[in-house]
């Protein structure tokens, strides 16, 4: 994500954008993600043509480091295999997140009880999310934004590694 943002800024003639900045303007999609990395003061203009060259850089470039649907599958099938029943992401029918449809979509396709369903994530956007879809959050601290952020944000529950996230979830 952070390489195809900086690839896009490179080529608009923009400043590329650290790590840890670019770790901050994630989490709302492509173009926000765009927008926050241009700065305020980028025009519409200069937005679309960000995105036109992030997207199909992006897509060819996915499986280097990394999460629309057409890049979410290929990469879980490729690094979890059978562990994963499903992965989906953001499509034209699928808002993205915070929306509550990915969350909605997959436990219906896994035939799953929302009573018994618990959300995993690594940022405000996800503790949102499962807000939305009306499903408790577990934050975990490894991931794009750290523990503070995530109490900031109201985090229900927090795990700083896996043996605490399994900890968790056996509740």
């Amino acid at each position: 994500i952070c390489g195809a943002a900086n690839h896009t800024l490179r080529e608009l003639g923009y400043p590329e954008r650290t790590l840890a900045e670019m770790r901050r303007f994630v989490g709302n999609g492509a173009e926000m993600q765009m927008r926050r990395a241009l700065g305020a003061d980028a025009d519409e203009e200069t937005v679309a043509k960000a995105l036109a060259l992030y997207k199909p850089y992006y897509a060819a470039h996915c499986q280097i480091k990394t999460k629309p649907d057409e890049a979410v599958r290929p990469l879980v099938a490729k690094h979890f295999g059978a562990l994963a029943d499903i992965a989906m992401g953001e499509t034209a029918q699928r808002r993205r997140k915070p929306a509550p449809d990915m969350v909605n979509d997959a436990l219906a396709a896994l035939g799953a009880d929302k009573s018994r369903a618990v959300y995993v994530g690594d940022s405000e956007v996800d503790i949102e999310t499962a807000r939305n879809a009306g499903i408790p959050c577990i934050s975990v601290t490894w991931g794009f934004r750290d523990r503070e952020q995530l109490v900031e944000a109201k985090a229900a529950e927090l795990a700083a590694d896996t043996g605490e996230l399994h900890a968790l979830l056996e509740k």
